[in-house]
């Protein structure tokens, strides 16, 4: 069998797997293609993919030859052999249309971004691993952006205070920007539809700010839902108290398959003084504040507003490392001992991440919004 990566397209700068990764897959009697220069934007060169084990080829070669074909975009992936195994991170409840031309073309499609968040699982998520990522990112950012310290500083010329961080959500990107800011001196303060995770906010050293009446998230696996309009309101009179008193908000909510909720309105922004500034790592959802752009940083009276949900690509060698990992561990599910496919939809982490399969989109959400289009 051969798996093949393909390189992916700028602005794109990670690689599907890297050279460690590829001696693994070596040792269990796979193939491993690596398309020319696909390693070298994330510092991984052809070579050491060579010393791995791997070989050099082009992109055409990989796409009419390869069993299981590995891209991060959807947009790279281009006209595969028919039958052939697409793997990658697609959101395919923003493209449901997408899903359906694979279908189409006889291609089994599995989107990593889809794994179920179950602790088996774990070692498979790549939402986890590079929101890891872009929370620490999310604060280096902020701090080279801000127009003021980050620690407190005493000195002969006087004292300068701690800014002041205002972080929404605490799932894996939040909790490690409440860690990045604090250990730049900050000071933080959280918010979050969750109360289960208030204590581990509070383990890294920042305030918890509670709103009463959230909806239950405890089977949403991991995932923030969707609110009532009361709720929504409470949060946003508590949220507006707590941004007009901060120097900058780093924003992470997002909801599977919707557009973001917006966290921060137009009045809140109004209220933030000069020189503050957020990042909405929400962008590519639409962004948790009326303002945000995805990709484009824009100034409104005097408030900095940067959309950036591709953070996890500005550190391209460890973020492709741990995203490689993941697909190890999630294509060992589907590969048998020889080395060839073995499709198990018993598995329950198999059967949640495949899109389409045999010509058709098995996963119902995506098909049920297939049918609406339609």
């Amino acid at each position: 069998m051969i798996i093949g990566v393909l390189k992916e397209q700028a602005p794109e700068t990670r690689v599907s797997l890297v050279p460690e990764v590829v001696a693994a897959f070596v040792k269990m009697n796979v193939v491993v293609w690596i398309e020319q220069g696909a390693g070298d934007t994330a510092f991984y060169n052809d070579e050491s993919f060579i010393a791995a084990g791997a070989e050099i080829k082009s992109g055409q070669d990989i796409r009419s030859a390869a069993d299981i074909v590995l891209t991060i975009q959807s947009t790279n992936v281009g006209t595969v052999k028919p039958g052939a195994v697409v793997m990658g991170i697609y959101q395919p409840l923003f493209s449901p249309a997408l899903m359906q031309d694979w279908a189409e073309k006889g291609y089994t499609t599995f989107s990593l971004d889809t794994i179920p968040r179950t602790t088996r699982a774990q070692s498979m998520d790549v939402l986890s691993s590079q929101a890891n990522i872009a929370g620490y990112k999310a604060v280096l950012l902020a701090a080279m952006q801000y127009s003021r310290y980050f620690p407190m500083f005493m000195t002969a010329a006087g004292s300068i205070p701690p800014a002041k961080v205002l972080i929404l959500g605490a799932g894996v990107a939040g909790l490690q920007a409440i860690a990045t800011a604090r250990r730049l001196g900050a000071v933080v303060e959280v918010f979050d539809t969750r109360p289960a995770v208030k204590e581990e906010v509070m383990s890294l050293g920042a305030k918890f700010v509670e709103v009463e009446g959230a909806a239950d998230a405890s089977k949403a696996g991991g995932y923030a839902v969707e609110q009532s309009d009361e709720f929504q309101q409470k949060q946003k009179a508590k949220i507006h108290e707590h941004a007009k008193k901060s120097d900058i908000i780093i924003t992470t909510a997002q909801i599977p398959g919707k557009k973001a909720p917006i966290l921060i309105t137009t009045a809140m922004i109004n209220d933030m003084r000069p020189g503050s500034l957020i990042v909405d790592i929400a962008s590519v959802t639409g962004g948790n504040t009326e303002l945000t752009q995805n990709d484009k940083a824009v100034m409104y009276n005097g408030v900095t507003i940067i959309g950036n949900s591709a953070l996890a690509a500005t550190t391209p060698a460890d973020a492709s490392k741990l995203y490689s990992k993941n697909v190890l561990n999630f294509t060992k599910l589907i590969i048998n001992k020889e080395g060839g496919i073995n499709l198990n939809f018993e598995d329950d982490i198999v059967k949640g991440t495949c899109i389409v399969y045999d010509g058709k989109i098995v996963n119902e959400r995506v098909g049920a919004l297939v049918t609406v289009a339609s």
